[in-house]
Formats: structure tokens, C-alpha cells, sequence
């Protein structure tokens, strides 16, 4: 059980009695991001809503802890002054409970009624450039990364890859990408937890099966989609003009969309643990494709379509 904080209490004031421990964000080369999983619809015995995430708690009077990580602190510390802090959740520092540190934010789903959640991978990889690097400099044949892709596709790895029966980071990561819509449109569906729906979409790809799983979600409601594209359409102009996202590269960072029985729908900006400063000379517009060491993340291009998907969906007038 988390402990108890005091209604009284300043959220942000308690949160500064906290300091970090020593190290405790692994290296961005080992952070893994796990998928979003959702307890829905949410518990009767539990105050709704219900958010349970591997690293996360709901913590108490609105607020959600994440498990800490240095990289994802200062984002969300450069955040809180730019141009995009209405599209990220409200950061309140750091907390400790039993020994470990969290990163203390504002819990998303606290003003929907039985939400519809939406999980979507934005960019046109998952990876940082350092990863690839570091791969190359101790390449370290995975067993592990090898299951995983004989379990999605039987056929994908080499006849060197079987008799060794692994593959090189590296080779999984760039595989793995060419398997969903990140390549082909510049975002994924990592998951999505409605009436309709609660499934993955790893082999999501094309822009017709994009469109039918978001169909799914706002269950052909032209209400749902407006709000939604709205949104989308502010966060956008946003973006272009965000001096914090000028200088980012944005990978592994996600969208969360949710909406209620209401018609009330939320967009956000989401997981920051893969998103690092660039150096001082370097700006990205986040639309040119990338070709190594542009540090380019397709973020906008993955928006472009999003919104050019949502419009197509709305009936013509």
C-alpha cells in the first residue's frame, strides 16, 4: 500500500522533500518501455478510474507515480515552462515510497467516467541513435530478441540467426519496425482498452487497418472523432512553434487518447524516457526522413497522417 498523503498537503512542496537516490535511471541503452496494460472496465471494489502500469501506482488526490527516471525528470522540468505544458501531464516532482523514487504527475484519467484509452507510438522509430551505436560497439547476440521475432514471424531470421538461434539488437530493433505502421506512417498502435477493443497492434500496418482500429476506439462516433481532431490540430500548431521540441529528439514517446461516455476527449503528449537534448548547433523539423546521425524522429509526419486518417473519417459535407 502507498502511504497516505495528507489532503493539506502541498503536492509539489512534498514532493521536494525527496531527493532522488544515487543512479537511478538505468542507461538509456537498457530503459525499456514496456506496453501500456489496462485494467478495464475498472474495478468496482476501486475508486474509478483504474490504472495499473508495470513501473506505475495511482497515487492519491489525482496524481500518478511512474517509476523514476533522470532522462523523463528533465523533460518534464523543461516542460513545465514551454509552450506544450497544457499537452503533458502536470509534473509535481519527486516522491519516495519503500526506498524507491517516482516521478509524481498528474493522473490523466481522473475527470473521465469509464474512459476509452488509446495508446499511440509516435515517430518513425523506437530506438535512439545511441542505441545503435552502443549495439554496434558490443554487439551481443540476444536469445531473447531472437523468441520474439520467430514468435511474430516464423520466417524473419536469417539461416546464420537460426543456427545461432539469436539476433544482434540492432538487426531486432530495425525488423521490428517494419512490421506495424511506424515505417509506413510515422505512429502505432501500442494498445487500446474500450467496450469494443483491448488488444495489441504490433502487426498493424497499413493505413486501411490503421483506420479500422480507430474506428473501433471512437466506436463510429463523429462526436468522439471531432474532439479528437481538434486537439490534434492545436497540439500541431503547437509543436511547430515549441522550443523545447525544436531541440529534442522525441523517440519511444507516446499519445494517450481518452475519451468517455460523455463525449469528453483528452490528448496528451506521454513517456519521455527516450527523449534527450540536442547539441546546441541542431534543430530538428521532425518531418525529414531520417538517415543516420540527422537525429530526425518523423514525429510530425507520424501527426500528419494521424490527423489526415481522423479527417478522412468524418463524413463528407
Amino acid at each position: 500500500m502507498l502511504d497516505q498523503i495528507p489532503p493539506s498537503t502541498d503536492l509539489l512542496s512534498l514532493s521536494q522533500r525527496f531527493q532522488p537516490s544515487a543512479n537511478p535511471c538505468p542507461p538509456l541503452s537498457s530503459q525499456k518501455t514496456p506496453p501500456l496494460e489496462i485494467q478495464y472496465p475498472p474495478s468496482p471494489q476501486s475508486p474509478p478510474p483504474l490504472l495499473w502500469i508495470w513501473s506505475f501506482h495511482v497515487g492519491d488526490y489525482g496524481t500518478l507515480l511512474k517509476r523514476f527516471c533522470r532522462t523523463e525528470q528533465q523533460c518534464y522540468l523543461r516542460l513545465m515552462t514551454d509552450t506544450l505544458r497544457p499537452f503533458v501531464p502536470a509534473y509535481h516532482g519527486v516522491v519516495q515510497r519503500d526506498k524507491q523514487d517516482y516521478n509524481m504527475m498528474d493522473n490523466l484519467l481522473t475527470h473521465f467516467h469509464t474512459p476509452a484509452i488509446m495508446d499511440c507510438k509516435m515517430g518513425s522509430r523506437t530506438y535512439l541513435e545511441e542505441e545503435l551505436h552502443i549495439a554496434r560497439e558490443r554487439p551481443q547476440p540476444r536469445n531473447d530478441m531472437y523468441e520474439k521475432m520467430v514468435a511474430m514471424d516464423p520466417e524473419a531470421p536469417t539461416v546464420h540467426e537460426r543456427a545461432q538461434q539469436a539476433v544482434l539488437k540492432t538487426r531486432y530493433m530495425q525488423w521490428r519496425e517494419t512490421l506495424s505502421s511506424t515505417t509506413t506512417l510515422g505512429f502505432r498502435h501500442c494498445s487500446i482498452a474500450n467496450e469494443e477493443c483491448h488488444t495489441n497492434f504490433k502487426r498493424t500496418k497499413s493505413r486501411e487497418q490503421v483506420m479500422e482500429a480507430l474506428d473501433k476506439f471512437v466506436e463510429s462516433s463523429t462526436h468522439i472523432v471531432w474532439g479528437y481532431l481538434r486537439q490534434l490540430k492545436q497540439l500541431r500548431q503547437v509543436l511547430e512553434a515549441s522550443d523545447f521540441f525544436r531541440t529534442h529528439e522525441v523517440v519511444g514517446s507516446s499519445l494517450l487518447f481518452v475519451h468517455d461516455w460523455t463525449g469528453r476527449t483528452g490528448v496528451w503528449m506521454i513517456d519521455f524516457g527516450k527523449t534527450v537534448a540536442l547539441p546546441p548547433h541542431l534543430t530538428l523539423d521532425h518531418r525529414t526522413p531520417w538517415v543516420e546521425g540527422n537525429r530526425e524522429d518523423g514525429y510530425l509526419r507520424g501527426l500528419d497522417n494521424l490527423i489526415d486518417i481522423l479527417a478522412n473519417m468524418l463524413p463528407l459535407t
